[in-house]
């Protein structure tokens, strides 16, 4: 994955979200917020902004997201079906128009089954679809993996902008 400069991809998600008249929320774990803070650190961004969640343990994904505790037993916090959990959740317990989750391993550890390195999105959008997306960023370290997934959610927020465009 190429990286491309943040701060100015969250730029353009603000004046996408601006210029749609589009509300965003994040739901992050492995993150630990960079995605809300990425976009916050823009003055002005509190038009479009609505909120972010900071779920990085299971009982916060219950707890402020709803995510059923049965689907993170049976699946793992980071799976696909909790990432789609958290998304949705998001959006429900917020005024916004599209939010982006994330849950994954950004290292050290893992397992054979949950690398480090394996990260798990969601794109929900009001009225419309959740998409999914799995990367395998590989052990890279920490940090590098943290922020590979920031670009991979900002990227997906923009198609988030368009998809609520469409929905229009």
């Amino acid at each position: 994955m190429t990286r491309i400069d943040p701060n100015t991809l969250a730029a353009d998600v603000l004046d996408r979200a601006r210029t749609a008249g589009t509300m965003i929320c994040t739901a992050e774990s492995c993150t630990g917020g960079l995605v809300a803070s990425r976009l916050t650190d823009i003055p002005g961004s509190s038009d479009v902004v609505d909120r972010g969640f900071v779920t990085y343990s299971n009982d916060a994904k219950t707890e402020m997201l709803g995510v059923d505790p049965r689907i993170i037993a049976s699946h793992g916090a980071v799976s696909r079906e909790v990432a789609r959990l958290m998304a949705q959740g998001a959006l429900m317990r917020s005024n916004a128009d599209i939010a982006v989750s994330i849950t994954g391993v950004a290292g050290p550890g893992g397992t054979l089954r949950k690398p480090a390195g394996l990260v798990h999105f969601a794109l929900a959008v009001r009225g419309g679809q959740t998409l999914m997306q799995v990367k395998r960023f590989g052990d890279r370290g920490r940090d590098t993996v943290r922020q590979l997934a920031v670009q991979t959610a900002l990227t997906l927020l923009l198609k988030g902008v368009d998809l609520v465009v469409q929905l229009d």
